[in-house]
């Protein structure tokens, strides 16, 4: 985004491509009434809705609809902001469009431009104008696109929370405690000589102590908001022919991947996203694995290797089991060569998949017959639905997910980071503040550290490169 270029007016089509009732157009920028009235041809009074025509350079109407004038710096942006709101169709939101860029250029009675150098909105610039006019922050600027993108009704209600400042007020606590644990340190080290026992009568650890148990809880809450915007990567992996597609299609209840008696029907992956107490699982079947060598054909060497990529990038792997055939040597020596391949950084859940088909004792005793190999494990029948509720809530578990949605912000990754890179300044903090000479001057500068990684969150500390990285990825018009 061209940051020198961020004072020109700009406008741009705020509603969706496509066909609907209403489509928006909007404007933010300095000076718009000459703008307003080739528009409109009339005043619009402030923060109200005015009904009439949208006109042409010839006088005549583009569209009828509703118009409103924002002042700055009471709008979205900070700026003055117009909005015409007309029939949602494509060709008449770019009419609209088209005839704001000719008016701005057109010349008032006195021989200026209406509006110099209106120009189109590149993406996410409208939030990016009201982060730097000082109308939100930057994680309530992220909350935003969060909200638009959210893909369960936990992640929506999380993420307006966060566009409502929860997560920016928790940070901004954590903030101000640092600052004042920071005065207090930075005071005692102008002053030596008053010989103040700073780590005694200030309770300086036991106020380090208190940040980085609050700053802990926030994390916590923080790593709920990640999971709930980002949601877990699930791969269902095992031997050709053990269930992985039927289990796709009982998580999902809907009939998603092609299910035979054929093993191997599976050839490449098939993806869906569930939901489980709002948290996204992005559930990824994959062709059966087996040795290369009992590969069919080329194609399923293929599926096979994307499989094993498809499971290096997992959050956890389902790995299954075909009850019906545990006891066969050659299928157990398999599973056991697959789960010696299978990554260990991965959370693996070992599932035993048919057990409809045996009795209960007979269960048992495979379950604990494959535990030495391939450790312990859940049984289940994707046929019937089984065991498939035990499955989702050992799923949440694999996710550490704890929270109740609605006291969950949305959050990042980047946010995550930034409080773990605090915390880890706070710990530096605390062994320097347990010293018996109390290390003020390495103290200081640990809480320095920690208190500008809580500041990229909000933005208070932002490199023009991080903004750009963010606001690129919204959509025009926001």
């Amino acid at each position: 985004m061209a940051w020198s270029d961020r004072n020109s007016p700009i406008v741009a089509v705020a509603t969706a491509p496509g066909r609907g009732a209403v489509g928006i157009v909007r404007v933010s920028g300095r000076g718009l009434l000459p703008l307003v009235q080739a528009l409109c041809a009339r005043e619009l009074a402030p923060r109200q809705a005015v009904y009439g025509p949208f006109l042409d350079a010839e006088g005549e109407a583009i569209d009828h609809g509703l118009a409103l004038y924002f002042p700055a710096p009471h709008s979205f942006t900070g700026e003055d902001v117009l909005e015409l709101q007309a029939h949602g169709g494509p060709v008449v939101l770019q009419l609209l469009l088209a005839r704001c860029l000719t008016a701005a250029r057109e010349l008032d009675a006195q021989g200026h431009e209406r509006l110099p150098g209106l120009r189109v909105a590149e993406p996410g610039e409208f939030s990016q104008r009201a982060f730097l006019n000082d109308k939100i922050d930057l994680a309530q600027a992220e909350a935003i696109a969060d909200l638009i993108e959210a893909s369960t009704e936990a992640a929506a209600r999380s993420a307006t929370r966060s566009l409502e400042g929860a997560f920016s007020r928790e940070i901004e606590a954590l903030r101000e405690q640092l600052v004042n644990l920071r005065m207090l340190v930075e005071a005692t080290l102008d002053f030596p000589e008053e010989e103040i026992d700073f780590l005694e009568k200030a309770d300086a650890r036991g106020r380090l102590q208190r940040v980085v148990d609050a700053l802990q809880r926030v994390l916590g809450q923080a790593r709920q908001g990640a999971l709930l915007r980002e949601g877990l990567q699930v791969v269902l992996a095992g031997q050709p022919n053990a269930g992985k597609s039927s289990l796709l299609n009982a998580l999902a209840g809907a009939e998603l991947a092609i299910v035979t008696d054929i093993a191997g029907t599976t050839r490449d992956k098939v993806s869906q996203t569930i939901q489980i107490e709002g948290v996204p699982l992005h559930v990824i079947d994959t062709a059966g694995l087996r040795a290369e060598h009992e590969a069919s054909d080329e194609v399923e060497r293929i599926g096979m290797a994307r499989s094993w990529e498809a499971i290096a990038q997992a959050d956890a792997v389902l790995f299954l089991h075909d009850l019906t055939r545990l006891a066969q040597p050659d299928y157990a020596r398999s599973d056991t060569e697959i789960a010696a391949r299978l990554p260990t950084t991965v959370p693996v859940v070992h599932v035993f998949n048919k057990a409809d088909q045996l009795d209960t004792a007979q269960v048992e005793a495979q379950v604990a017959a494959a535990r030495s190999p391939v450790g312990h494990g859940l049984a289940l029948s994707a046929r019937t639905g089984a065991g498939l509720d035990a499955l989702r809530r050992l799923l949440l578990e694999q996710a550490g997910w704890h929270a109740a949605p609605e006291g969950v912000f949305i959050a990042r990754q980047r946010h995550v980071q930034a409080l773990r890179q605090a915390g880890d300044h706070l710990e530096w903090a605390q062994a320097h503040a347990a010293q018996a000479d109390g290390a003020l001057d390495l103290l200081a500068e640990e809480l320095r550290l920690a208190h500008n990684a809580l500041g990229l969150i909000t933005g208070a500390f932002s490199a023009d490169d991080l903004l750009g990285e963010i606001f690129t990825r919204f959509c025009i018009g926001k």
